[in-house]
């Protein structure tokens, strides 16, 4: 299928775009996957990621892990992102990988393969990739993406503080961001799929929906993949600025949370796991209700 009628028939059985980040902090871990000793192991996570995994089923369209917190563990935190991205798979939750891969031509054919390839040792759907060394630079993605049907999210404007230092630079009278945002559109195979959205999607922030919705104007028929939400202080109307409203679901995109679903606050008290499930799942579903139309 599609990656982009994927995302649209997830988004539609869901109810919501919400995605699920897996940031996997070590201080945020709970005592209560802790159960060789007080210190945190690898195992640890693992137990946690595949809980986390299990409730997000059937409550969110995506999930997205964030691949650094998995390199820091070396090759068994790799080696654990392929089992929970293949576990994931089993239950038929697409993964985008965010990995923001991208460098000259042979070195992103390797990042390519190594992340969407046949022979690839993760499973994704998609991949975050990184427009800044120029567009030639995320070409080979866009390739093995279309020829694989899967998907690549190009960083554009991000909801962290410091992206105005680069991406809100005016030059010639422009944003940086709105710049790519074009290039994109005049230099980028659009590869629509019957949903009528490209394969290729953008990162658009979601602490600033003004400029989200200049982008949408330029990119209409792009994936818009939403950081910011929850606890980067990104609220739910401003998450929605750059999706499309159809009907009664909020489509055109997928708005990320993490942290706040991970590590709800009640979560940390419980040492019953039972009582740990209920904190995460009123988590999700907090999260999933505040992207529905009432």
């Amino acid at each position: 299928m599609h990656f982009a009628d994927k995302i649209t028939e997830k988004t539609r059985e869901t109810g919501s775009p919400l995605c699920l980040g897996l940031d996997p902090h070590k201080n945020l871990i709970p005592d209560l996957f802790k159960k060789k000793s007080s210190q945190l192991h690898l195992t640890d996570i693992e137990d946690f990621l595949f809980e986390i995994i299990n409730l997000a089923k059937g409550r969110v369209a995506a999930l997205k892990p964030q691949v650094a917190f998995f390199e820091e563990w070396g090759p068994e935190g790799l080696s654990l992102l392929a089992k929970i991205s293949n576990f994931a798979k089993d239950l038929d939750l697409p993964i985008i990988m965010d990995a923001k891969r991208g460098d000259i031509g042979s070195t992103s054919e390797a990042y390519a393969n190594a992340w969407l390839g046949d022979n690839s040792h993760f499973y994704a759907d998609a991949l975050t990739v990184n427009p800044w060394m120029g567009l030639e630079t995320i070409d080979p993605f866009i390739k093995i993406a279309k020829k694989k049907g899967k998907g690549v999210f190009v960083l554009v404007k991000t909801s962290n503080l410091g992206s105005k230092d680069i991406q809100s630079l005016e030059v010639n009278g422009e944003s940086v961001f709105l710049k790519i945002s074009k290039l994109i559109k005049e230099n980028l195979p659009l590869n629509l799929g019957k949903s009528g959205y490209s394969n290729i999607g953008i990162v658009v922030g979601a602490t600033k929906p003004e400029e989200a919705k200049l982008i949408r104007n330029i990119l209409p028929n792009h994936l818009f993949l939403v950081p910011g939400f929850g606890a980067q202080g990104g609220s739910a109307q401003n998450a929605f600025a750059g999706l499309i409203l159809n009907e009664n679901i909020y489509e055109g995109g997928l708005i990320n949370s993490s942290r706040a679903v991970l590590f709800p606050e009640k979560s940390k008290k419980y040492n019953k796991i039972y009582d740990w499930r209920e904190s995460i799942i009123m988590a999700l579903n907090k999260a999933k209700k505040e992207l529905m139309i009432n």
